[in-house]
């Protein structure tokens, strides 16, 4: 199986590298802004969770 053509050229081959290291520099960025707001998420959910609870245990017993 052939790749290439031809081989790349050194501009190619910079353009590439940095390509895919900003690439891994936004998946990264991404991941630690995910797990960095994930407690506040799961705060918001529960307390949702919570008040939903309560009022349909409301209107069952009225």
């Amino acid at each position: 199986m052939v790749f290439w053509s031809f081989p790349p050229t050194p501009k190619q081959l910079k353009f590439t590298i940095a390509g895919v290291a900003a690439g891994i520099t936004l998946i990264t960025a991404g991941a630690y802004l995910s797990y960095s707001n994930i407690a506040p998420q799961q705060a918001r959910a529960k307390a949702r969770k919570d008040y939903i609870k309560a009022r349909l245990k409301q209107l069952v017993q009225d």
